[in-house]
């Protein structure tokens, strides 16, 4: 089976590369190894944005399609495959809820060549049009006393001293007049930051490598609103 085959030359890769590194380590330095690489998820689709200003990605930060089978053939869209996500906006809580479905939806449709173009225009749409309000709450943690913040003050800690009553946590969202907490909202949401700060960033880092762009592909559309 494409599953038990995946499965094999894995550990065998992890095999090989143990014994040459205990080799190396004693032959050339008398050195006996206690260091293992393990074989842990093979991926169908996998994908790594370089480091700011380097050629190189990190190790930290990548998005893989992992698949029940491997091999020639193999099916992307297998509904046992799994979307995996390390450090891009997708995992990472400090960003909306909107802006996370978003990039793992691009991901997927991506991943398993289902058209995008339509869905990024789609998105901009709903957000433009209010329909997508209660997935553009931003919440965050207070860590020290809002009475500390006397400079640069964070968004999260501006929305935090228009509240009657303090928390440790924050739910908030950007307005035309600024932050605003989720539970004393006074003015219109500001769907532009929404659209440049959030599903921007969350697109671009893979559309790029598409030939495209998220402005690319709305501009036209959002020259309506």
């Amino acid at each position: 089976a494409n599953t038990d085959n995946c499965k094999a030359i894995g550990e065998q890769l992890m095999s090989g590369l143990n014994t040459w590194w205990q080799q190396e380590l004693h032959s050339q330095h008398q050195l006996q190894s206690y260091l293992e690489v393990e074989f842990e998820t093979h991926y169908q689709r996998f994908f790594m944005p370089t480091v700011r200003g380097q050629s190189t990605g990190s190790k930290k930060r990548y998005a893989g399609l992992s698949a029940a089978a491997c091999g020639n053939g193999a099916d992307t869209t297998d509904s046992n495959s799994r979307l995996i996500i390390k450090g891009l906006e997708a995992a990472r809580t400090d960003w909306t809820p909107l802006a996370r479905t978003f990039q793992r939806e691009l991901f997927l449709r991506i991943f398993t060549d289902k058209p995008f173009a339509h869905y990024v225009r789609q998105i901009a749409e709903q957000v433009n049009n209010g329909e997508l309000d209660d997935q553009l709450v931003y919440r965050k943690r207070i860590r020290r006393r809002l009475d500390d913040y006397k400079r640069n003050v964070p968004p999260h800690i501006q929305a935090a001293k228009k509240r009657q009553t303090h928390s440790n946590f924050i739910r908030y969202v950007i307005t035309r007049n600024g932050p605003e907490p989720i539970d004393d909202l006074h003015s219109q949401l500001d769907y532009t930051h929404y659209l440049e700060k959030q599903l921007a960033p969350a697109a671009d880092s893979i559309l790029q490598f598409m030939d495209t762009s998220f402005s690319a592909l709305t501009d036209a559309q959002l020259d309506m609103f």
